[in-house]
């Protein structure tokens, strides 16, 4: 009888490709075996010890042991539109334009749940985090997923951009309602400036769509290149809303703490749905939250250094190693096209392989869209001798790959 159940929801979602990673992953581990894993985005340092000590100071006084404030108390969302102005010269009411989320993830979901009503079409690029795509699908809405290109510098190629999403717009029955951007782009590491956003707030007017704008990876940033924001765009606030998270940053992870600004409209639902489904995070958390906003930001200087040193080393001896990649100039990962003498196994394969061969687990492309399949994501949190001893295996497996390969032709 209750086989014949249906969970209509779940049953939209496709099976979580990573999972099939972890779990060799975790039986290597489980045998004692040493794996290197540049698969997840977990930072692996410390959170500025000024950000913890005001965390221990606030947690000690026993009025904030209670339910805190749903959006967040009024404090944090003061300090998340003070960080826009100094960072973007942004005008954000803390009322209205603001609301503090437990993590940006958190805070994308429940905004896609308040704004969808079944059969909404969003425009999503592939590839693409995967939960930009399946938030719309969890809430009932449907996805055009639209292709995504970008150069060898990972800027992104503008006019193929708008040509593909004016063919998406025109090709969507019913038109879409939302487009979401994520830059740094989250797996590529695409990057744009300022007069992208300029021409894409033109479009969302004139088609009438909102655009979800995702700045995740926004302060992880070399060789001189600045995150821009939508918001500084001309009317921006009139189509957008942008999201961003302390997690990296701050290496905050596991504090969960990040924010959505913009559009009154899409932030008032934003702030309504949370009100019904929670009460927002631990109120020494936010405190803490809002000193690491306000406070200095030098450490911000040493987290971006000791990525950027791990990119270089990365590169270098991957290289050396037989797998070129190019550098990124943002994000902590690096999105690496497949070796040659890999590319007729795609991504999963290859990452199957690189896992139980070489002892190093990355994410499969694949896992982020079909146009992901000729590529890896590594994430950049293993210390500098974890890389190089990582590109050691991987020499030693490309090496075999390639005599395989001799022996079959």
């Amino acid at each position: 009888m209750f086989d014949e159940i249906q969970f209509n929801t779940i049953d939209r979602l496709p099976n979580y490709v990573f999972a099939e990673i972890n779990e060799i992953k975790l039986k290597a581990r489980r045998a004692g075996e040493d794996i290197i894993d540049f698969s997840m985005g977990n930072p692996d340092g410390d959170t500025p010890g000024h950000i913890v000590d005001k965390l221990v100071e606030t947690a000690q006084k026993s009025k904030n042991y209670g339910y805190s404030a749903s959006k967040g108390i009024y404090k944090l969302r003061l300090a998340i539109t003070d960080w826009y102005k100094r960072k973007y010269d942004v005008d954000l009411d803390p009322e209205s334009e603001a609301v503090a989320t437990m993590g940006s993830k958190e805070g994308y979901v429940h905004l896609v749940q308040a704004i969808t009503n079944p059969g909404d079409v969003a425009i999503v690029p592939d590839p693409a985090y995967p939960i930009h795509t399946h938030a719309f699908i969890i809430a009932g809405g449907n996805v055009v997923k639209m292709p995504f290109s970008w150069d060898e510098k990972y800027e992104l190629d503008e006019e193929k951009f708008f040509a593909d999403l004016d063919k998406a717009i025109k090709e969507s029955m019913p038109k879409p309602k939302y487009l979401v951007v994520n830059f740094p782009h989250n797996p590529t590491t695409v990057t744009v400036e300022q007069p992208f956003y300029d021409r894409l707030v033109e479009v969302a007017k004139k088609e009438r769509f909102y655009i979800i704008s995702d700045i995740a990876y926004a302060d992880i940033t070399f060789e001189g290149y600045k995150t821009p924001s939508i918001l500084s765009s001309p009317g921006a606030k009139d189509v957008a809303v942008e999201s961003y998270t302390l997690s990296k940053s701050y290496n905050m992870a596991g504090w969960r703490v990040g924010f959505v600004v913009g559009n009154p409209k899409l932030i008032g639902a934003l702030q309504k749905i949370k009100s019904w489904f929670d009460y927002g995070m631990f109120t020494p958390i936010q405190v803490a939250a809002t000193v690491a906003l306000n406070g200095p930001q030098d450490c911000l200087d040493e987290i971006i250094d000791k990525y950027q040193k791990r990119r270089d080393v990365v590169c270098e001896s991957f290289a050396n190693a037989g797998w070129q990649i190019d550098k990124p100039q943002s994000s902590m990962f690096i999105w690496a096209k497949l070796p040659d003498v890999a590319a007729h196994l795609g991504s999963m394969e290859f990452s199957k392989q690189l896992l139980t061969k070489a002892k190093v687990a990355v994410s499969p492309g694949i896992g982020f869209g079909e146009q992901g399949d000729q590529y890896v994501r590594i994430a950049l949190i293993e210390n500098e001798k974890r890389i190089r001893q990582a590109a050691r295996g991987i020499k030693k497996y490309l090496q075999e790959l390639e005599a395989a390969g001799k022996e079959q032709s």
